[in-house]
């Protein structure tokens, strides 16, 4: 996948040829082409059992057949034959255990990294947050729902792209701190070898070194819910120089919001902008649950048309979003949406399908609810 951006008859090539490719991937990292060895030199070695074993029973079945006039041999215990069929395997998996110790002892060596970051998942998306520059965001599919319901043709990474790709430095050691949020995940990226839970309560660490620059592709691992299969991870990894670049436009990106934020709290949306901007959030994040027509699925995720919080009760709808529901795949938004973003998600729902209750929530009551005023 490394050369895809720079060779089109290369990509189609690989993509068709990727396909049918039956053994794992050598990956772009020295752990993952130690992964790949070890697998060759395991499946080698397991061959060459199969063919002595195997070899052994039909040479013995062929020439010693009943046709043939072959008497069995009537014997009961043999100390060399004992001797041979213990020590012979033992000496197989010490030869088998050094390599896989040695390479399971790197895999597992997140010490003195050039950079930290936490994953963290929910349902269903991930969470990025760069320890040492304060950057964090979330990543979530950006496959077209057209594609998805048969309405467009599938592109060609399907199910395999999103909005914010972890982005990465190429020759640099980083050290991946994986968690959960709600319910177990699996953050696995297969060209580095990476594959690890992400368990609430728990943080899990694995590790990599990206040899070259490119887009690397993986999903989540765990069955995690109904929409797990729509939770692609996409890393890329940069020259240095194209890092920090990145770097500082995100961090310029996080200025610019956050002053944006405040004098969003100073201004009131009308009721036409707040439904427009409403609609456009709850479709991305509320109606994989609750349904675009707000009806939710009977007896797994609560409908809004008609639902009490959603036509009366607007402080405990205001806390629900930003802060979910324990126990439940409601999750808190509060650090995934801006202010000006949640009320008007609220406001969506609190006039959307008939609910017609005329409330307009707007940032500053956001701004209230979440300082507690």
């Amino acid at each position: 996948m490394v050369g895809l951006l720079a060779n089109p008859v290369f990509a189609e090539s690989s993509a068709k040829a990727s396909q049918y490719q039956l053994n794992m991937t050598k990956g772009v990292t020295d752990i993952s082409a130690d992964v790949y060895d070890l697998h060759m030199l395991m499946f080698k070695i397991c061959v060459a059992i199969a063919i002595l074993v195997f070899g052994a029973m039909f040479w013995a079945m062929w020439f010693h057949r009943k046709s043939k006039g072959a008497k069995p041999a009537h014997f009961h215990e043999s100390v060399k034959v004992e001797i041979a069929w213990t020590v012979i395997p033992f000496i197989i998996l010490i030869f088998m255990a050094i390599p896989a110790a040695k390479t399971l002892i790197s895999m597992e060596d997140a010490s003195e990294p050039d950079l930290t970051i936490i994953i963290t998942g929910s349902q269903w998306k991930w969470h990025y947050k760069y320890m040492d520059d304060g950057v964090e965001y979330y990543s979530k599919l950006a496959t077209q729902q057209d594609e998805i319901h048969g309405k467009l043709e599938k592109g060609e990474n399907y199910l395999l792209e999103v909005d914010r790709p972890l982005v990465i430095p190429i020759n640099k050691k980083v050290r991946f701190l994986i968690t959960s949020d709600d319910v177990i995940h699996a953050w696995w990226v297969p060209d580095f070898a990476v594959k690890q839970d992400a368990n609430p309560g728990f943080i899990n660490d694995a590790w990599a070194i990206a040899n070259e620059p490119g887009i690397y592709r993986g999903q989540c691992a765990e069955l995690c819910g109904k929409d797990h299969g729509f939770m692609p991870i996409v890393v890329i990894a940069k020259e240095q120089a194209d890092y920090d670049q990145w770097i500082g436009e995100q961090k310029t990106i996080l200025a610019n919001a956050k002053a944006e934020e405040q004098r969003l709290l100073s201004m009131n949306m009308t009721m036409d902008e707040a439904m427009a901007a409403g609609e456009k959030v709850y479709l991305a994040n509320c109606a994989a649950c609750h349904m675009p027509n707000g009806q939710g699925l009977p007896g797994v995720f609560p409908a809004l048309k008609g639902s009490v919080i959603a036509t009366k009760d607007q402080p405990t709808h205001i806390d629900r979003v930003l802060n979910g529901v324990a126990g439940t795949a409601m999750q808190s938004y509060a650090k995934q949406l801006s202010m000006s973003d949640i009320a008007a998600v609220i406001t969506y729902e609190r006039n959307a399908w008939g609910n017609n209750t005329g409330d307009l929530v707007q940032a500053k009551d956001i701004n209230s609810a979440m300082n507690g005023k």
